[in-house]
């Protein structure tokens, strides 16, 4: 019997050079064109990293104010982008609206299928900017409220808030949102960052690159691990029950959620930041409850499993974050999608500056010789 030499999960196996991010699961690195995360978190903007990601620098001022001005000139969907989401059923999962509606832009572009950089670079701007209007348009549709109009004057994140919630956020919300979208920017070559590379090399156009990695982001396995998060809080009647809530959980060998990563063998730099604007936040509106069983759950696993190099990940407190804000939870995943399309861009740009066709081989491990047996003899 020949022993298979196939990496399951391509675990460990090197599919493309970049530039764009570098993680260091061992020491808790994370970096974004060598800058590092927490750098980023604490004294960038989301803009500020999109450019960061689709240049491999961080832009002078006058730039960033043009890309910027760009950016915002773009929020607006088409009446005709409206009437589609509302003719979605108000019973769809936003995800599934989300990449319906991205795929659904390529039919205003009357040259989607162009892959030369520039042209891609512009498509995916309008993208970028047009996916929050399109996940507020959907979740106010299905509540039965008025679209609320994007406005240009408002940053990414304080115009995707004054969209979903009908009112300007409050400072601490769009600070806290706009980290959010920082720290999901980009992460190596995960699953659907490298569907969206996997795709673009084809010289397929941006749309079906979004689309494809929208569809990746989707499962739980990779972009559903907040709303678990959320689910297991919910569980928790109060702070002084996440000692036994988690205890046994343990005992009966089943999943925190927001604990651990595949990559990460330390605490997640992603959620250095992020547990301080967590608990910030959570005291500005009212739920500082949440955010202390949150603190429970984890002095309970850093007691239990810090050793093993089990921490929480960025997930872990990005749910208490975006349920402060007042996301339903369904919304949890689409705010990833909002995030990590710069980075699906990004990578898809750097395909594009030297590509090859991605193209794995599979080992066939099935049988040999097999005789066909016509139908009316099986």
């Amino acid at each position: 019997m020949v022993m298979s030499t196939a990496s399951k999960g391509l675990e460990g196996v090197v599919a493309a050079e970049t530039e764009l991010s570098f993680i260091d699961g061992v020491k808790g690195v994370l970096e974004y064109v060598g800058i590092e995360i927490d750098d980023l978190a604490r004294n960038s903007t989301f803009e500020e990293v999109v450019f960061l990601l689709w240049n491999k620098r961080l832009p002078s001022q006058g730039e960033l104010n043009s890309f910027t001005s760009e950016l915002r000139g773009q929020y607006e969907i088409s009446d005709t982008v409206l009437s589609r989401i509302k003719d979605l059923p108000t019973s769809a999962q936003p995800m599934h609206a989300l990449r319906t509606m991205i795929s659904y832009l390529a039919l205003e572009d009357s040259d989607p299928n162009s892959t030369k950089p520039e042209e891609v670079q512009r498509k995916a701007l309008g993208i970028l900017a047009k996916a929050p209007a399109i996940v507020a348009a959907f979740d106010r549709h299905r509540r039965g409220e008025k679209f609320i109009p994007p406005d240009t004057s408002l940053s990414f994140a304080a115009n995707f808030l004054k969209m979903l919630n009908g009112k300007a956020p409050t400072e601490t919300m769009e600070r806290a949102f706009d980290v959010c979208m920082i720290l999901h920017a980009d992460h190596g070559l995960n699953a659907s960052t490298f569907t969206a590379r996997v795709i673009i090399s084809t010289l397929s156009d941006i749309y079906s690159t979004m689309t494809g990695a929208i569809g990746a982001l989707r499962g739980p396995l990779h972009g559903g691990a907040n709303e678990g998060v959320m689910v297991m809080l919910n569980e928790i009647s109060s702070v002084a029950a996440a000692e036994d809530y988690v205890m046994g959980k343990m005992t009966r060998k089943e999943k925190i959620m927001g604990f651990g990563h595949r990559v990460y063998k330390a605490y997640d730099p992603r959620a250095t930041y992020l547990k301080t604007l967590a608990e910030q936040l959570a005291k500005d509106t009212g739920n500082s409850d949440l955010y202390e069983k949150s603190h429970a759950v984890e002095q309970v696993m850093e007691r239990e499993v810090a050793a093993k190099g089990i921490y929480p990940n960025v997930d872990f407190y990005s749910a208490t974050t975006y349920h402060c804000i007042g996301l339903e939870l369904d919304l949890f995943t689409p705010m990833f999608a909002l995030s990590r399309i710069s980075g699906w861009a990004g990578h898809g740009l750097e395909q594009l500056e030297a590509n090859r066709l991605i193209r794995p081989t599979a080992e066939y491990t099935g049988p040999h010789g097999v005789a066909y047996v016509p139908i009316g003899q099986r």
